[in-house]
């Protein structure tokens, strides 16, 4: 299979270079001017995108809302404006050699952001509107009004989207879409799949939001010909691209709940366009450095100390009017660390002998540098009937961790595959899209401990006159088993969907050949949409996946309980995962003069068989001192439930969304959370509930923009009581319990003010983020705390303050 994508993928790059696709490049005079303007008000728009559909041709107004496309291919053309917040317009339009056209535009708001374009619904370019499946969108001024600084900071104001930390230590946080754990969530980059298990860990926290250019979210399995792995949903992070000359300078800073511990964010964006449009680039960076923060003063950290930073580069280039090559490419560093003694090495700080205090300490390090990539080639024919894609992307990450001992990871994840599109003018009984793809990902992760010396002395406690080859295989017995994994996944995909304004009809599937399994898996997709009226959405959609049984990102974290580490093995017997999903929606969108609302209904269920599920910990039977769980399968399970969510808007001074979801997941019968057989019955040390979900969840944001310069942001997250384990047992020896958390409401402000000076724009902001310090306040103390024990929301009461300059 990865011979055959590497040939057609070589094939249709030859044939996109030759004179099929060419296109005299050399002045045909043919040109197009304009401008647009607001409807209502008649006022200039700047900055608004101007472009050919099925060409690669497109431009922006200026700052005086005028536009200019010159030298055009000959022929009839869709010529189409969009902007974000703006209804988009598209009209049909006939170049020939010599002959300028004057276009001109009138556009409406369109504060619910009805016509945006997303890619996730169906691997195409598709107006929301009209996507087969419900796609919610995560813009840049989303995390503007919230503050957020990174990805994992921005997904929460999304309906069944939960960003949860699973670690007092290190901050290891997931993402939960309709109440599943991470691992069932695809994320993207750009469409690929290069997010590997190890870059999970830390990763969406490590993703800073000035690189994204908007995040697409589908909750459910719609979206399955993207990965296997798509059972909860997919999240696709589309990076930021070169529109115009432009850049900006941030700075913000941010104070725990009026401690000595900061947040200090710094950023750089900088577009480059050349004057034909014909290259671009779009380059930016971040610096982020947190302090630790220490809730509860027993000296060791709930949020760990962070130094972040990032750097990148988004790149294009014009082949042709009808062909465009695109190159992305980011590198992080990261540094984190968790726990006591931050002034010490982190073997010495754990050293009751070595750290001056004579009591032990806890220390996690993490840091990491990676490498991330891809180049993309485009092309459409002149009739606009086929698009080709094919692209290349790949990551690599170096970490260095402690956790009570030394050790590195590296993972090298590699993408490469081809796309291809026909468009039907009519299929059987309606126009239609087929759309046709190949991949293969291969990922080679290695993970090892390199503290000889840590396990040396362990051999030695044991036995303290050991040497030669009984002191090699005492070194070996408390040395963590290497984890050498390279799966190699061969995939092929295949869609129709037919569409007009009222209907949708759109079925596929995808075929996955991953390494570690003897079999390929086929998981089919089936869609329908149907608009009784223009203002009324209805959508349905089946699909399955599949989960094969190799490491997952919690499986390269390592928690800790009672001064003991918690790592994860899987079962020899471990079998793939299977699921099936159905999701329901009803989305309606009316205008009442100058109101716009919004009201969206949904309902989903999910059905996993064999399920992966963690058994409770327990000595290692090796005797390696370590407390070890196994991911084995489960009997079953099933996650349902219903989001609500509504937005309305009053011309562009006043906005207000807010979403809820209520859910139950459950196992079919109940599974293992503690070992603590010497407390617990075996009824008590059992659950069907799938725990650390709330039942019940949600958010607000709301905007209020007085004058041009001033704009006044109020956010909100709800989340719901859930059962959570609390592994006392190896705390102090006492009972194991399931606890039943509080729920939890953080409210948010933000004041903005804009001055302008003649196409430079300073800004000012001020704001509160969890203004009623609504955070957990019974973390375990000291170096025997169960690191796993922590919930509800990520940071206490912060202050913040930034100032930005853009030009």
């Amino acid at each position: 299979m990865k011979k055959y994508i590497v040939f057609v993928v070589g094939v249709v790059c030859a044939l996109l270079s030759r004179d099929i696709y060419a296109e005299d490049l050399r002045g045909t005079d043919a040109n197009i001017i304009g401008h647009v303007i607001e409807k209502n008000t008649g006022e200039h728009l700047p900055y608004m995108t101007v472009a050919l559909k099925g060409t690669t041709i497109g431009t922006m107004t200026d700052a005086s809302g005028h536009y200019f496309l010159k030298n055009l291919p000959e022929g009839e053309f869709t010529l189409y404006v969009s902007a974000v917040g703006y209804k988009s317009q598209e009209r049909k339009v006939m170049l020939k050699r010599g002959k300028t056209l004057e276009e001109n535009f009138e556009l409406e708001e369109d504060m619910v952001a009805l016509d945006g374009v997303v890619v996730t619904a169906n691997r195409n370019e598709t107006a929301r509107r009209l996507a087969p499946t419900l796609v919610k969108v995560v813009t840049p001024k989303l995390f503007d009004m919230t503050n957020s600084h990174t990805l994992s900071q921005g997904l929460v104001f999304q309906p069944g989207v939960r960003v949860e930390t699973d670690c007092q230590n290190c901050g290891y946080s997931q993402v939960r879409i309709n109440g599943m754990d991470g691992k069932y969530t695809q994320i993207l980059i750009d469409s690929r799949p290069i997010f590997s298990a190890l870059a999970g860990v830390y990763g969406l926290e490590q993703i800073p939001a000035n690189m994204i250019e908007r995040v697409e979210v589908v909750r459910g399995g719609g979206s399955a010909l993207f990965g296997s792995s798509a059972i909860a949903g997919t999240v696709n992070i589309i990076t930021k691209e070169p529109i115009r000359n432009s850049g900006s300078f941030a700075h913000s800073i941010s104070n725990f709940d009026g401690s000595g511990a900061f947040d200090n964010n710094t950023t750089l964006n900088l577009s480059l366009v050349s004057s034909d449009n014909k290259m671009g680039a779009y380059v930016y960076g971040q610096n982020r450095h947190r302090s630790a923060w220490d809730s509860n003063g027993d000296g060791f950290s709930e949020l760990p100390k962070l130094k972040n930073q990032t750097v990148g580069v988004n790149a294009y280039y014009r082949t042709s009017p009808y062909s465009k090559l695109s190159l992305e490419y980011h590198h992080m560093e990261e540094f984190r660390r968790g726990g006591n003694r931050f002034d010490l090495p982190p073997h010495i700080a754990e050293d009751a002998g070595l750290n001056g205090s004579g009591e032990p300490g806890l220390v996690e390090q993490i840091r990491h540098s990676i490498n991330t990539g891809g180049l993309k080639f485009s092309a459409f024919s002149k009739d606009q009937k086929h698009t080709f894609n094919v692209y290349a992307s790949a990551q690599h990450i170096e970490r260095d961790s402690y956790y009570s001992a030394y050790g590195t990871t590296t993972d090298f994840t590699g993408v490469l595959g081809a796309q291809y599109i026909y468009h039907f003018d009519k299929f059987l009984f309606m126009p239609s899209d087929l759309t046709g793809g190949l991949e293969f990902n291969h990922d080679d992760l290695h993970d090892r401990g390199t503290d000889i010396q840590k396990y040396r002395d362990k051999a030695l406690v044991e036995e303290p006159d050991a040497t030669g080859d009984r002191l090699q295989q005492l070194i070996a017995k408390y040395t963590p088993v290497p984890l050498k994994q390279i799966v190699n996944i061969s995939s092929a995909y295949l869609q129709n969907e037919w569409k007009n304004e009222q209907w949708s009809f759109l079925i596929g599937g995808r075929v996955d050949k991953n390494s570690v399994m003897d079999k390929a898996v086929f998981s089919p997709r089936a869609n329908v949409r149907y608009n009784p009226t223009q203002d009324v959405n209805i959508r349905f959609s089946y699909a399955e996946g599949f989960r094969a049984p190799q490491a997952f990102d919690e499986d390269l974290h390592i928690s800790n309980v009672g001064g003991e580490l918690i790592s994860i093995v899987r079962s020899k017997h471990l079998k793939e995962e299977r699921s099936r999903s159905v999701n329901a929606s009803v989305d309606w969108y009316h205008y009442f003069g100058d109101f716009q609302a919004n009201l969206l209904v949904e309902g989903f269920f999910t059905k996993l068989s064999d399920p992966f599920v963690l058994t409770a910990p327990v000595d290692d039977p090796n005797g390696s001192g370590y407390l070890i769980q196994t991911r084995v399968n489960g009997s079953g399970a099933k996650v349902y439930g219903g989001t609500l969510e509504g937005k309305i808007a009053w011309r562009d001074k006043i906005q207000l969304q807010a979403g809820i979801t209520v859910q139950r997941s459950m196992y079919d019968s109940p599974e293992e959370w503690s070992a603590d057989k010497e407390h617990l019955s075996d009824a008590e040390r059992h659950s069907d509930k799938i725990l650390r979900t709330p039942d019940v969840y949600g958010y607000f944001t709301a905007t209020y923009t007085p004058a041009k310069a001033l704009s006044i942001a109020l956010n909100g997250n709800y989340t719901g009581k859930m059962y959570v384990p609390h592994l006392m047992s190896e705390v102090n020896g006492t009972a194991d319990l399931l606890v039943k958390s509080p729920d939890f409401f953080e409210l948010g402000a933000k004041v903005v003010y804009d001055v302008d000076f003649s196409g430079i724009c300073l800004q000012f902001n001020v704001g509160v983020q969890n203004i009623f310090n609504s955070y957990q306040d019974d973390f375990d103390k000291g170096a025997s705390r169960d690191s796993g024990y922590i919930y509800g929301p990520g940071a206490p009461r912060s202050y913040f303050a930034g100032v930005k300059l853009s030009f």
